[in-house]
């Protein structure tokens, strides 16, 4: 029944029905209640990506901020991003510009100012007062030695450890007793009898027995609140309607629930994605290569690419055609899609996800990106016309998967090859007397003028038919000899961009080659 969709039972129905039909109005009333503070299908939409500043931003974060942008973009919702940066020892200012920079490269800033968690501290231990003098929350002075007490026994007994509650019962004098001695105490919520339950977006019906959830801490002896109940606080503070998350945070969502009923507030829509996982099986790490948006970037992925290789884990893993624009993804995304399965992370296919939207993206735009490198390469200066630059993009973009292919594989459009590429020169070098119609070639091309990409084409095929040979024959060693390479764009149109002069150099660096093996 849909009223079932979410509750903390206290007690059990039948007991009601049996004893007292009053009693039962009461409950179903107390019910209707928890429907009313639910999210279940919210006018404004709001999602929030969380991250801690605590080291570069990694791309299961991103995974996880994108596939809350789309949700956001689609209903014409708010994207909003929370720092929590309470953790003082690890979290700088230097890595939150790292997040804040990394966002706005991929486009996905976020729609309103960013929340920043250490300014709102008062603001969780006021929850936690709330709590305290609702009774739904004691004072713990339970010590760290009587806790690992506790656990070893657990552990002695091979049974879970849970916390005993030995506090959750004292008297107001016994309080005070231990206060007025000065005893350190943490704040503990009073987790109720029953039966926690919610529909996650993936993982559709949840059930927790109550009785698995510890007495967890609110506040710490030293004043400060844990992740759980600030994480509600801001939530509520931030209008949050739907969380979606990594799946590594289905086990706090229970928790959460009860904090959030316990405060009297709504209760949002959780959704909790997959986890990223390299092909080990392990998760996704550094020492599996390239886990930071900055490294991804250094690699020469375009943010279009990378967004578009990361919806497709755990969302579009079997989509027919998985390159999408970003309007497309926006169009297409639906957590009714995502699997419950990990994703595997295949950098090789993320490359070529990369590459379809090189080949798609308009030379000038990839233009912006490809200059620095060349600059850097020392092949071109300041003062390089745009157009000739274009120009030689265009070119070479629907064969380059990322942008540091155009140094790796574009340095013959301004240097002769230093070497060729061994499988094709053993390959390309087998018919009779290549040397001699390769000659033949160099004679043709240095006669034609103009030199052009359809008269350059014209003299080699009728070279080939003047030497009786194939066209081929002339054409792979020409490629090898003016890139160095076996795959090119149209050689002809290669040759005229290079020039006459260019072109009969490297044809005779490489006869010269052929003639001394």
């Amino acid at each position: 029944m849909p009223f079932l969709s979410f509750y903390t039972q206290h007690f059990h129905i039948s007991f009601f029905i049996r004893r007292n039909l009053h009693f039962v109005f009461i409950f179903f009333l107390h019910e209707f209640e928890y429907i009313l503070r639910m999210n279940e299908n919210p006018k404004d939409v709001r999602v929030r990506f969380a991250p801690s500043p605590t080291g570069h931003l990694h791309i299961g974060g991103v995974r996880t901020a994108l596939f809350n942008y789309l949700y956001a973009r689609q209903r014409s919702g708010s994207f909003c991003l929370r720092i929590e940066d309470t953790d003082k020892a690890r979290s700088t200012k230097a890595n939150m510009q790292e997040i804040l920079d990394a966002l706005a490269w991929l486009g996905l800033s976020p729609d309103e100012k960013p929340f920043i968690q250490s300014e709102h501290l008062q603001n969780h231990l006021l929850a936690a007062e709330k709590l305290l003098h609702n009774g739904q929350a004691y004072r713990c002075f339970c010590t760290k030695a009587t806790l690992d007490a506790e656990k070893k026994a657990a552990e002695a007994a091979h049974r879970p450890y849970r916390y005993s509650g030995r506090c959750r019962n004292l008297s107001e004098a016994q309080i005070r007793e231990k206060r007025e001695a000065g005893l350190p105490y943490t704040l503990r919520f009073r987790v109720p009898e029953g039966t926690t339950r919610f529909k996650d977006m993936v993982y559709k019906d949840i059930s927790v027995n109550n009785a698995e959830i510890d007495d967890f801490i609110l506040i710490r002896s030293d004043g400060s609140p844990v992740y759980q109940l600030s994480v509600v606080v801001d939530d509520i503070r931030m209008g949050i309607t739907h969380v979606i998350r990594g799946e590594d945070h289905l086990s706090n969502t229970p928790k959460q629930i009860l904090l959030y009923l316990a405060l009297g507030e709504k209760v949002p829509r959780f959704a909790h994605l997959p986890l990223i996982l390299a092909a080990d099986g392990k998760r996704l790490s550094k020492r599996h290569g390239a886990s930071s948006v900055d490294e991804f970037r250094e690699m020469g992925f375009l943010p279009e690419g990378l967004l578009n290789g990361l919806a497709l884990l755990g969302w579009g893993d079997n989509m027919p055609k998985p390159v999408f624009s970003r309007d497309a993804l926006i169009e297409k995304f639906s957590l009714n899609r995502v699997n419950k399965k990990a994703a595997v992370f295949d950098l090789r296919k993320l490359e070529w996800v990369n590459g379809q939207h090189l080949s798609k993206t308009d030379a000038s735009m990839i233009w912006k990106h490809v200059r620095p490198l060349w600059e850097k390469a020392g092949w071109i200066g300041k003062n390089y016309p745009d157009t000739e630059g274009i120009r030689r993009v265009a070119l070479l973009k629907s064969r380059m998967r990322l942008l540091k292919d155009f140094v790796r594989y574009g340095a013959w459009l301004f240097e002769d090859p230093a070497d060729y590429e061994p499988e094709a020169l053993d390959k390309h070098s087998q018919a009779p007397d290549l040397p001699e119609h390769l000659d033949k070639l160099l004679d043709a091309f240095r006669e034609c003028d103009p030199f052009t990409a359809e008269t350059a084409e014209t003299c080699l095929r009728n070279a080939a038919e003047q030497r009786n040979i194939s066209a081929a024959t002339l054409i792979h060693p020409l490629r090898l000899a003016v890139t160095g390479f076996s795959v090119s764009p149209d050689i002809f149109t290669v040759c005229e961009m290079l020039g006459k002069e260019n072109v009969c150099r490297r044809l005779e660096t490489l006869i010269r080659t052929l003639s001394r093996m």
